[in-house]
């Protein structure tokens, strides 16, 4: 059974907390690792080692960082396999969309080795007699990320490259539920040869977060996880003085207008809400039939939602993995079992789906309700599970103001052939990120990324130049010489 390790000032080290956690294969139920978590004094030693190497690092020529960022994808492409694996291993999702994580994480790594051109400042001769101005981009300090358990790979790798490379250093704290990407991260981190304490890497709880939340050398968090808990990091970290990204929960609503493609529809609706088991911030939950359309889109939504497999993640032929662990499960069940009493329409029932290989995974298979209103509880909470709804709305008007009156704002979708409809949906929604026929409106690496209302808290987003803002403080020099 492997055991977890921190990555403090260049060095493996295990941690020495009393508490610890056991690492479950969702897809088995078995456990293959154990966490111990680090106490407070770890963390501070990680902190300090941080604030130490910055000096040093943030001195290095952009250029040179830019070039382990080179050699950072080399790796990471070398390994790529290897890391889609442990990652199905320990979240439950399907080899493919495991690949599609270490791709998207990959993505960020290669937009952050323009950091020579995404720093440049700006200038301007004259701006009074014999008085030049000059901008320039400069690093701060010590950051950290407080990491989610649905994207284990991905989401450090979100805010670590453009961190570092904009000549910061790091700490990250993985979620203690999933650390086992990270450890494979922090090894790849390791043969990149920086300096020490550029990289570093903590696990552990609430109070191992806490203690970054507040630490006075900390200068910036970044955050993704539950909306209750972004606002508590949000919350706290503002409170101390410090820069924060925080992203929170979604419900995202997807718009079938009664012009749309119905089989491409199906498709984009298939994977957006039954993708990584409905366990991402951009899943599609609530589906709005606008008109007559709706007959046709849910008899071709069941057909293709009963169709899909759900099993093992590392085995080929599944569709639909594990969800990631008996307690999400359980919550989830939960929800289903509230949908039902509050008078939804149960057409698909992911409850029953047994997976007999591996009778003590954490299975529910794709589950459909229909005849769903906007005040019931599945329309409103986040599910966060393969959970899809269908709601019904006469017109594009009646849609829209479901959809305005949804607390949550992350992203969401229209289909439909008119570009005037488009253009409409995409002015008024409130999220942030909007698909026009696209189920996952998901922005690459080089567009900002994150919601708004209780999906986002903070100014400044994920990715792109972005990404760089946070890092970096614009610091505008005037000069006259004699």
């Amino acid at each position: 059974m492997k055991t977890v390790k921190n990555y403090i000032d260049g060095a493996w080290k295990e941690p020495s907390g009393k508490e610890s956690q056991d690492v479950v294969d969702p897809g088995t139920g078995e456990i293959v690792a154990k966490v111990r978590f680090s106490t407070s004094e770890e963390v501070n030693g990680a902190v300090k080692a941080a604030r130490e190497a910055f000096r040093e690092w943030r001195m290095t020529p952009p250029v040179t960082r830019a070039r382990y960022m080179f050699k950072l994808k080399s790796i990471l492409e070398e390994r790529f396999d290897e890391a889609a694996k442990i990652c199905s291993m320990e979240v439950g999702k399907t080899l493919e969309e495991s690949r599609g994580e270490v791709r998207r994480s990959i993505e960020v790594v290669e937009a952050m080795a323009g950091i020579p051109t995404l720093m440049k400042g700006q200038a301007l001769e004259d701006i009074a007699a014999g008085i030049d101005c000059s901008v320039y981009r400069q690093p701060i300090g010590v950051f950290a990320a407080i990491a989610p358990f649905n994207f284990p790979f991905m989401v450090p790798l979100w805010f670590l490259p453009p961190a570092i490379a904009t000549g910061n250093t790091f700490i990250v704290k993985p979620s203690e539920q999933v650390p086992l990407s990270q450890q494979m991260v922090f090894e790849i981190l390791d043969e990149l040869n920086l300096p020490s304490g550029v990289v570093n890497l903590v696990n552990g709880g609430k109070d191992a977060a806490n203690v970054l939340l507040s630490h006075p050398d900390v200068a910036g968090v970044s955050f993704v996880g539950a909306t209750e808990t972004a606002k508590y990091i949000y919350s706290e970290a503002a409170r101390h003085g410090k820069r924060v990204q925080s992203l929170g929960g979604a419900k995202n609503f997807m718009l079938i207008m009664p012009d749309a493609d119905i089989p491409a529809t199906v498709n984009a609706i298939i994977g957006s809400s039954y993708g990584c088991a409905g366990q991402r911030c951009l899943a599609g939950s609530n589906i709005v039939a606008v008109g007559g359309i709706h007959d046709a889109l849910v008899e071709a939504l069941l057909a293709k939602s009963k169709a899909l497999k759900t099993g093992y993640g590392l085995e080929a032929d599944s569709q639909m993995g594990a969800i990631a662990s008996k307690k999400s499960r359980d919550r989830i069940l939960g929800l289903i079992e509230v949908g039902v009493k509050e008078g939804a329409k149960l057409l698909l029932d992911g409850r029953k789906v047994k997976v007999e290989k591996y009778p003590k995974g954490f299975y529910i298979g794709p589950t459909m309700f229909d005849e769903v209103t906007p005040q019931m509880t599945i329309a409103k909470e986040e599910i966060f599970g393969p959970v899809l709804n269908i709601l019904r709305a006469k017109d594009f008007e009646e849609g829209m103001r479901m959809i305005e009156a949804c607390p949550y704002a992350n992203a969401g979708s229209i289909f439909t052939a008119s570009g005037k409809m488009a253009r409409e949906f995409g002015y008024r929604l409130p999220a942030s990120m909007c698909g026009i026929n696209i189920g996952i409106a998901a922005p690459m690496s080089f567009f900002s990324f994150g919601g708004s209302r209780n999906s986002f808290f903070g100014d400044l987003k994920a990715h792109g130049q972005e990404s760089v803002d946070f890092y970096t403080d614009r610091k505008v020099i005037s000069s006259r010489w004699f």
